[in-house]
């Protein structure tokens, strides 16, 4: 089934609406918000900040009924779903929120449905999430197709990497997800001058990434939200191991340099770092909505049919019970890269602290994970640099 799916100018109901990278990326393209849905006080400041016009109800939980939109949007709680969080699965305190979407659509009627996580919950418990979702859906008459993407396919410098999920009852959710594919680019789109890491880390891994850093998240091994690091080899001693700000990590996301401020009227800085680290990248958002409004045309016998007991795949679709796996890669598009170093700014990147470094280089000493030689120098140096000065 082809053609225009939603009209140029179309309705959306945010729900788990975080700070609204759906919402805004969809706006780009051609999409107005018509309720946003949101219950923690720092993301529901940005929100009031951001979309001040846009009914805002405050709990998924007494939310009665959604207003007739042409989409809805649900990047729903990760928390227990994520390798930094729970993994207590999809029907967690957090993660299992989303049976409130199913009870809100069984008396709605989008045009589609938007769903958004980790990679983690295509194999936490076995698939047990996507099972549920897809169960969800079928029973509501849904056909659905999911895709694991990675942010940096949309020029911005992290790799991240979320499944996008789309069910409509109308249209086939394949020609939105599957009618890109640019193919993952060679390893020499990327410059060798700086690398991202998690200081965080360092027991059972880094979150390694050259030429970017790794998926901003909203908390860590250390049980806190907190920003990667970067590692420029080139750098003077004592600042070649850098944070950047949470600016960058707006900007990193898609969004626009101070986009969280309004977090601060309610709250300690900390919370911005999981404000964005949770959010949805807004050019993944955008490439979305344009699909929304004029889908391709996807070859079905490019499918490879999937029993019950299969793995889920990185990309897949189906209906009424059955399921086929898509070969795709995760880059639809290949938009102009922006390089690590070209996006941060430089001049407000901070050393990581003598006691940070020092904790990570000791994990990670004590770990089996294998680095480049000259990182571990560079830790090394910079613990040397950063240590405090006794009299």
């Amino acid at each position: 089934m082809t053609g225009s799916a939603v009209p140029p100018a179309f309705t959306i109901a945010g729900l788990f609406a975080g700070i609204g990278g759906l919402e805004l990326g969809l706006h780009a393209a051609g999409g107005e918000t018509k309720l946003l849905c949101e219950v923690w006080g720092p993301a529901k400041a940005v929100l009031k900040d951001k979309f001040p016009d846009v009914p805002l109800h405050e709990d998924i939980q007494t939310l009665d009924k959604l207003p007739k939109t042409d989409v809805v949007t649900a990047g729903f709680p990760c928390t227990d779903l994520s390798q930094a969080g729970r993994t207590a699965g999809i029907h967690g305190e957090a993660s299992g929120l989303i049976k409130h979407l199913f009870e809100l659509l069984r008396d709605a009627s989008p045009r589609w449905v938007v769903i958004e996580n980790v990679r983690n919950m295509l194999v936490l418990g076995k698939g047990h999430a996507m099972s549920y979702l897809v169960e969800q859906l079928e029973g509501l008459g849904y056909r659905w197709a999911y895709r694991l993407v990675d942010s940096r396919f949309t020029g911005v410098p992290q790799r991240r990497q979320r499944v996008i999920m789309v069910a409509s009852k109308e249209d086939d959710p394949t020609n939105v997800l599957f009618s890109d594919d640019a193919g993952e680019p060679g390893d020499d789109r990327f410059k060798d001058d700086a690398y991202g890491f998690y200081w965080t880390e360092g027991n059972t891994g880094l979150g390694w990434a050259k030429d970017a850093i790794p998926t901003l998240k909203g908390g860590s091994g250390l049980g806190i939200p907190s920003s990667p690091a970067i590692w420029i080899p080139d750098a003077p001693r004592g600042q070649a191991i850098v944070t950047p700000s949470i600016e960058d990590a707006e900007q990193l996301q898609g969004f626009p340099r101070g986009w969280t401020e309004a977090a601060l009227e309610v709250g300690k800085p900390g919370p911005r770092w999981k404000l964005v680290g949770n959010a949805v990248t807004v050019g993944v958002a955008e490439w979305l909505g344009r699909r929304l409004t004029s889908p391709g045309d996807f070859d079905h016998d490019y499918g490879v049919p999937l029993s019950p007991i299969d793995k889920w795949p990185k990309a897949a679709w189906g209906s009424s019970g059955k399921r086929w796996a898509v070969p795709v890669s995760l880059w639809p598009e290949q938009h102009q890269y922006t390089h690590l170093l070209d996006l941060v700014n430089q001049e407000e990147l901070t050393p990581l602290s003598f006691k940070a470094t020092a904790g990570f280089h000791s994990r990670l000493e004590r770990s089996s994970l294998r680095t480049q030689e000259a990182f571990k120098i560079a830790l090394k140096e910079h613990v040397e640099a950063m240590r405090p000065q006794t009299s």
